[in-house]
């Protein structure tokens, strides 16, 4: 490892050791003064690194850019589809590049000999709304931790610590970065086996964000609340019909997150007190957890958050490809992980962070290594470990600018299983028609009554 990128985690490790979870001062004003000077407005980097690999942030993409053809809804056409990849990692070559990549990289390129990085330059293309990085500047100068680190104090918007002291503080803004107002998509997921075959299973969704929602005033905006988040599942016909709602809360220790579900066969409304931490996810096949979900959400008691630092890392950026109607499904799901093809990668900057399990709670993953894009605070890899310590799993993020809004969005997010040789790819929107369509709701329209008026259409 060099030098440089040594003494960065070191200082990091060890400041993380002095900060506790508990409440922290806001950032100072000579903090706050670097926030869209030396520091883009979220808080990243704003230059190059200095072998010129990492290209210095200008802005990101903030409109549909020239010579593209957008249609509203639909996907996103690749503004960079003339790029050629620069190299490509495998098997071979691995141990060369093995200071930039996870552990859960180099084991899925020992296990899968077709496993490949094919790597593209580094395109800093992530955006948000002037909106939000107002939101985030103000909100830095006052959040503040929950006790224990369970949520977030002082701010209704904005990305609470773009200059983050702790683990805690990063996962975080990961949780709370913008993810949009109101809207609606269609998206597919699949469990595929380790023989490469696969069913599956489509969902329309809604979310309506309280949290960071430009749409709505201070006033208008929940306490505690970060969304309504409605699931209804259209396919297969065994599963068409089941519909979720939660009421997603920032500190879910205070507030516990509130969950029901509409039973088709039943035609009743259920609590679902089980849509949390290590329970299995929506016809995953056992393949995620509850809080896999989105690489990571919901409450975060149950481990003890370190910053490890910052570093250049190989990432999945700029998936444009794998959201390209001529794309099938079929095309991209293959035997033991998505057709790598399709993947892009470049060189970024990104937040380490380790999570233990706190002695005294459980969960199946004894330990989870979380790797943050520093431009967009998507959690973008993860490595996940059994309860022996043995690498388990390991998740991967492909995401892109929807630049109509703009927004950086995870697209396809998948989760490999080591052992089983299998894994679970969710947000596929290569053969969906409704990619992001903002819509208008009212409080009224996420509640147990009206799940089942939805059920009964």
């Amino acid at each position: 490892m060099k030098t440089k990128q040594l003494t960065t985690l070191l200082s990091a490790a060890l400041g993380a050791l002095v900060i506790s979870t508990g409440a922290h001062a806001q950032l100072a004003a000579a903090d706050l003064a670097k926030l869209g000077t030396t520091l883009t407005p979220m808080g990243a980097e704003k230059a190059a690194n200095a072998a010129g690999t990492i290209p210095a942030w200008d802005g990101g993409i903030t409109k549909v850019p020239a010579g593209i053809t957008f249609k509203a809804t639909g996907t996103y056409p690749d503004p960079f589809a003339a790029d050629k990849s620069t190299v490509t990692i495998s098997a071979s070559n691995a141990e060369k590049f093995k200071d930039n990549l996870s552990p859960g990289q180099m084991a899925m390129m020992k296990q899968y000999p077709n496993y490949k990085l094919m790597v593209y330059p580094t395109r800093r293309s992530a955006a948000y709304p002037e909106g939000h990085y107002k939101e985030t500047r103000e909100c830095a100068a006052k959040a503040k931790l929950a006790a224990g680190g369970n949520g977030v104090q002082g701010c209704t918007g904005g990305t609470p610590f773009p200059i983050p002291k702790s683990g805690i503080e990063a996962i975080w803004n990961h949780q709370l970065h913008y993810k949009g107002d109101t809207f609606a998509q269609n998206w597919s997921q699949a469990a595929v086996t380790a023989s490469g075959d696969f069913a599956l299973v489509k969902f329309e969704y809604e979310y309506d964000f309280s949290y960071n929602n430009l749409s709505k005033t201070a006033a208008q905006r929940e306490p505690n609340k970060i969304l309504n988040y409605l699931q209804v599942t259209t396919a297969p016909a065994r599963l068409a019909g089941q519909i979720l709602l939660v009421h997603d809360t920032v500190d879910q220790v205070k507030d516990p997150r509130s969950a029901w579900t509409y039973n088709p066969g039943q035609r009743r409304v259920r609590l679902a007190p089980n849509v949390a931490y290590d329970n299995p996810g929506t016809a995953a096949d056992g393949l995620r957890t509850n809080d896999d979900f989105g690489m990571f959400n919901g409450a975060t008691d149950r481990y003890e958050w370190k910053l490890v630092g910052k570093k250049e890392m190989y990432i999945p950026y700029n998936s444009y490809r794998l959201t390209d109607p001529k794309v099938k499904y079929s095309d991209l799901l293959k035997p033991g992980h998505i057709n790598q093809d399709l993947s892009r990668y470049e060189l970024h900057r990104v937040w380490v962070v380790d999570a233990t399990l706190k002695a005294g709670t459980s969960h199946i993953y004894s330990r989870r290594t979380f790797y943050i894009d520093e431009d967009s605070w998507n959690i973008v890899m993860i490595d996940k470990y059994d309860g022996r310590g043995q690498l388990w799993r390991f998740a991967e993020l492909h995401s892109e600018n929807w630049y109509n809004v703009p927004m950086w969005f995870g697209t396809v997010e998948v989760h490999h299983d080591l052992q089983s040789r299998r894994y679970i790819a969710m947000g596929l929107r290569s053969e969906e028609a409704k990619i992001y369509e903002p819509i208008k709701r009212s409080p009224g329209d996420y509640t147990p009554a009206s799940l089942a008026r939805i059920g009964v259409r």
